[in-house]
């Protein structure tokens, strides 16, 4: 599908949308936009993200930048931020991955299809700190290290204003897909409200049918499927209800509210708390593999009664607490102090796969776990930051002089687990040790207008930055990596711990790094019609030097209520301090020989054997170009086109892999040459982070909103539409010495179309919402759009046969009815995914015949307990009701 034929739908969407509601008499706001004073046209929405102007409205924006009210944010069951844009903004995605570690626990979110640290997050403004966490296992940005959105509470927000463009030379490092810029709400009365949300799932798991047991012979032994590796690993058919599973779980229990406190005449100080308490959700499907070794041929007789829902596949057990604060008041005529801060705390725990007792399964300990054991990874998270400043206006100069501090701590402890390694002595749970990071910020603004003869209006703007990060690994104790005696893999099983030193280096030392910017802004009113905006930003780090980055925007209306606009940058990325100095290793005794397998900073001895090097920044250059209709009182219709070129994308590796068998030859070889000559004749495999590859990335968005009086009540309408797609347009040669290795894969076929076709290349949203009196009614509807679940290949190399799934589009509708009582008290029960809508099931079985010998290929028996793909930009829960009290005062 092109740019040019995802027009023509967006346009077909918005036409049909525009006709039906310029057939009302009369019009109002969305509900989805926040209107300004005094006034009812989300066109005249004052914005502050992508201008440093104080008069830039929606409309008169050079770039496309959509906002999001704090009743927009209120009106459905989940009270995750992430959840809630991503059945709001058409570009945004956030898939929920489940059996990955952290990223259970903190997961990442996208915009425009890109990675989740190519977008910045802001809070009043001020750059948002990272978390401590890389996500390093197989979901949506992988090997991106990013903002933890759903620390944000959606109670504390006056409003969300989301930039669709590049923006570095406004703002710097991240801004490539982006900005997302959180507005804390700031009333200057005494107000305030509590809420209780209570919500769980009920619904039953399409395609996973209930377990009656299993399929037997004559004999009463259970008969093997056809992808039975052998007697002794074997894959059971089973006998099924025929009835789809029911579930009722994932019960969340959310109490929230903001107070609004005034200071004197003029000041104010929000204070927003949130508890959320959210049960475990399971989707996993029956495991029909062997669980026990046979006894004198025959099955073990617990193969009959064993439960075989035995993994833990869906949303991690979790609770929440978080706490923001904003405040300021006046301390001089024309000058104001202000702060703002918050404080977070999340308890996760979520599952690794589980670890057969059978002999074959090699990661257990009978006399330990007679039936096997599923380890669970517990999280602690712990997160702070606190930002203040003064602001106000000398010599016609508005100024804004702040600093900020944040910090983000991760502990990692693993229990129901061992260290197969040490045998029956192993214990059963480790301390795996912490990831930090920090962030220091000061910043200096200052803008003004200008008064020139031959303009109707231009504006100066300008500042300096000064940011330092700092990263670190704390080890996790020594039974929690340590390799012992008895054979195995070393290391808590489902989570090895971080161990101290790799390669002979020390990894758990204390890395930062320090940066200076300043950046120059000009905003022109050429004629009332014609606006240009340039900007330019410097940028000078302490670990891989200097950047600079420009943008040119511009808008012209043509006519009272159509314009164009156009927005031409450049922008970068530094290498996050995660991706340069995250290190972690597992390691296995194969013969009385430890082996380890290894992530390794870029600096570490093995990996510059390799040929690994000092990572550079990713460099963009965007543009888009659209259109903005508001003709017709209080509606507002976008449209705009767009394309980011990124080049030296920062990946990791595949895992390079060793082969010492005798007479080997191919990668594996060369590779195990490279390392035993640099001394690492222990290391079997190794990755790193490498700047391999060039991509291009188009689409489009749409955004249509209007408001129409009917039936003595108003009625809100949103329609938005995004199309996206990324191409790979070069892949980077092999560093140092494995540029000579033949054969070499540093960023395989699994890797790169996760990266092209892993996100939606289409999304449509649209919603209602009408009030009348004590009556409250909203319908939203998503459509996402299909989604490549890449596998790598299955059976002999040459197969040709991969684990891959296209995941089919999906409507996925909300519904809710709320009632007023007396403009205090809010009662609400909804729906979200009220039809129960499930991904595609990941197949099981027959995948293919392998071109090499012919002989059938089957998918791994692994998909019938993971039966649905982390790519799902929905999820895979299913139903969700829930109950909302809310009371104001």
């Amino acid at each position: 599908m092109t740019i040019l034929k995802a027009a023509l739908a967006a346009s077909v969407s918005l036409a049909a949308f525009v006709s039906a509601t310029a057939a009302a008499q009369e019009t109002a706001i969305a509900p989805g936009v926040a209107d300004s004073e005094g006034s009812d046209s989300p066109s005249e929405t004052i914005i502050v993200t992508g201008t440093r102007r104080t008069d830039r409205t929606v409309a008169d924006s050079p770039v496309p930048v959509d906002v999001i009210t704090a009743a927009a944010l209120q009106t459905n069951g989940y009270t995750e931020t992430n959840k809630l844009l991503n059945t709001l903004v058409p570009s945004f995605n956030f898939p929920q991955p489940s059996i990955t570690d952290g990223t259970d626990t903190v997961r990442p979110a996208t915009l425009r299809g890109l990675s989740p640290d190519q977008t910045l997050v802001l809070i009043n403004g001020k750059r948002r700190h990272t978390t401590a966490l890389l996500n390093i296992n197989g979901s949506v940005g992988r090997g991106s290290s990013a903002v933890d959105i759903n620390l944000i509470p959606s109670i504390a927000l006056g409003r969300v204003e989301v930039l669709r463009d590049g923006a570095a030379a406004q703002y710097g490092s991240d801004a490539i897909a982006g900005v997302i810029n959180f507005q804390l709400a700031n009333k200057r009365d005494f107000s305030g409200r509590a809420t209780i949300t209570y919500g769980r799932y009920e619904s039953h798991v399409n395609g996973i049918e209930g377990f009656t047991g299993l399929a037997v012979n004559g004999a009463g032994q259970p008969t093997l499927a056809p992808e039975a590796t052998s007697l002794t690993n074997g894959v059971f058919n089973t006998t099924t209800t025929g009835k789809d599973r029911h579930v009722d779980d994932g019960r969340t229990v959310t109490v929230a509210g903001p107070v609004g406190l005034p200071i004197g005449e003029e000041g104010y100080l929000d204070v927003s708390a949130e508890y959320q308490d959210r049960n475990p959700t399971n989707r996993t499907g029956y495991d029909p593999r062997q669980q026990y070794d046979r006894i004198g041929g025959l099955v073990d007789s617990r193969e009959f009664t064993v439960n075989r829902l035995n993994h833990l596949y869906g949303d991690a057990d979790t609770k929440d607490m978080k706490l923001f604060v904003n405040a300021g008041a006046p301390i001089t005529d024309g000058i104001e102090l202000y702060a703002f801060g918050s404080y977070n705390f999340r308890d996760g725990a979520s599952a690794a796969f589980f670890r057969r007792p059978l002999a074959a399964d090699g990661r257990n300990i009978a006399a330990i776990y007679p039936d096997g054991f599923l380890p669970v990874i517990n999280t602690a998270l712990y997160d702070i930051s606190g930002n203040a400043g003064v602001r106000g206006e000398v010599g016609g100069w508005n100024y804004d002089l702040s600093g900020g501090a944040a910090r983000n701590r991760i502990d990692f402890f693993i229990s129901d687990t061992l260290n197969r390694s040490f045998g029956p002595t192993s214990p059963q749970a480790f301390d795996a040790g912490q990831l930090q990071y920090s962030q220091t910020t000061a910043n200096l603004d200052v803008n003004r207008e200008i008064a020139v003869g031959f303009l109707s209006k231009f504006s100066v703007a300008g500042g300096l930055e000064y940011r330092r990060e700092t990263f670190q690994i704390k080890a996790g104790t020594p039974g929690s990596y340590a390799g012992g005696t008895f054979g195995g893999a070393s290391g808590a099983q489902g989570f090895p711990g971080f161990a101290p030193v790799i390669g002979g280096q020390r990894v758990d030392q204390l890395r930062s790094r320090d940066n200076v910017s300043a950046y120059v802004e000009l905003d022109a009113d050429v004629s009332d019609r014609f606006n240009v905006q340039l900007a330019g930003r410097y940028e000078d780090y302490s670990d891989f030097g200097s950047d600079f980055n420009g943008k040119a925007a511009a808008r012209l209306e043509l006519v009272k209520g159509f314009a164009i606009r156009g927005a031409a940058s450049t922008g970068f990325r530094a290498p996050s301090l995660q991706q340069q100095f995250y290190a972690a290793q597992a390691t296995n005794n194969v013969n009385g020989v430890l082996l380890e397998t290894v992530t390794l900073p870029v600096d570490n001895p093995i990996a510059t054997a390799l040929g690994a090097t000092a990572l550079d920044p990713e460099t963009s250059v965007s543009y888009s170009a659209g259109f903005v209709f508001d003709a017709v009182s209080r509606l507002n219709v976008t449209v705009d086109v767009y394309q980011v070129s990124i080049d030296d994308r920062i990946v990791v590796t595949e895992n390079l892999t060793a082969n010492r068998a005798a007479g080997a030859t191919g990668a594996g070889a060369a590779i195990a040459r490279i390392l035993d000559g640099a001394g690492f004749n222990n290391t079997n495999a190794a990755r790193f982070f490498v700047n391999g590859l060039d991509t291009r990335t188009r689409g489009l968005d749409a955004v249509g909103t209007y408001r129409i009086d009917v039936a003595e009540g108003r009625l809100n309408l949103t329609a938005g539409f995004n199309y996206n797609k990324t191409k790979v347009k070069k892949v980077l040669a092999a560093p140092g010495p494995l540029a000579n290795v033949p054969g070499i894969i540093l960023f395989g076929r699994q890797e790169r179309l996760r990266l092209t076709d892993g996100q939606p290349r289409t999304k449509v949203n649209f919603s209602a919402d009408f009030d009348r009196d004590w009556l409250g009614i909203t319908a939203r509807t998503t459509r996402y759009g299909k989604v490549l679940a890449a596998g790598g290949e299955l059976g002999p190399s040459g197969s040709g046969v991969f684990n891959d799934l296209e995941l089919k589009a999906k409507w996925v509708t909300d519904f809710e009815l709320r009632a007023t009582l007396n403009e205090k008290y809010e009662l609400a029960i909804g729906a979200n995914n009220v039809f129960d809508v499930y991904p595609t099931k990941v197949p099981t079985g027959l995948a293919g015949v392998s071109a090499t010998n012919g002989a059938n290929v089957y998918f791994p028996s692994t998909n019938y307990v993971a039966p649905w793909s982390a790519f799902s930009p929905f999820g895979f829960n299913g139903r969700y009701l829930y109950a909302r009290a809310t009371a104001r005062f």
